[in-house]
């Protein structure tokens, strides 16, 4: 599913096992030679999205993404690897309220790492999942 979307083909965001990957290209970089803000908001979120989708893709749901938070620990400069990851406890609260309420509310945290498995940007992402 995350492979069909257009942007993210745009980017080059490629899909290795359950993680996603960016390689810099010269189109990617800011004005200081790294890897821009957004591709890197982008191939976070992506990751959130990609951790949901394996981790509920069985259930017939929509979901949006309702909130985010992220913070840039350094300069990206090499190819970066998003690691997505959802807490056990949050994931027993979300099928109660989804099976109660057919809605619900789930966090993912993303870190995304560079090639020398240093912390480039860490972030978590708030998802609205409705039946």
């Amino acid at each position: 599913m995350i492979k069909n979307i257009e942007f993210i083909k745009h980017l080059g965001i490629k899909q290795e096992g359950n993680s996603l990957t960016l390689e810099p290209r010269e189109e990617l970089l800011n004005h200081l030679g790294s890897i821009h803000a957004g591709a890197l908001f982008t191939l976070a979120e992506s990751q959130s999205g990609l951790t949901l989708i394996e981790g509920f893709g069985k259930v017939n749901v929509k979901a949006l993404l309702r909130s985010s938070s992220i913070k840039y620990r350094a300069e990206a400069t090499s190819k970066l690897t998003a690691i997505g990851s959802i807490n056990p406890k949050d994931i027993k609260k979300f099928n109660t309220q989804l099976n109660n309420k057919g809605r619900a509310l789930i966090d993912v945290a993303v870190k995304v790492l560079n090639s020398e498995k240093h912390t480039v940007l860490t972030a978590t992402f708030n998802w609205f999942i409705h039946c």
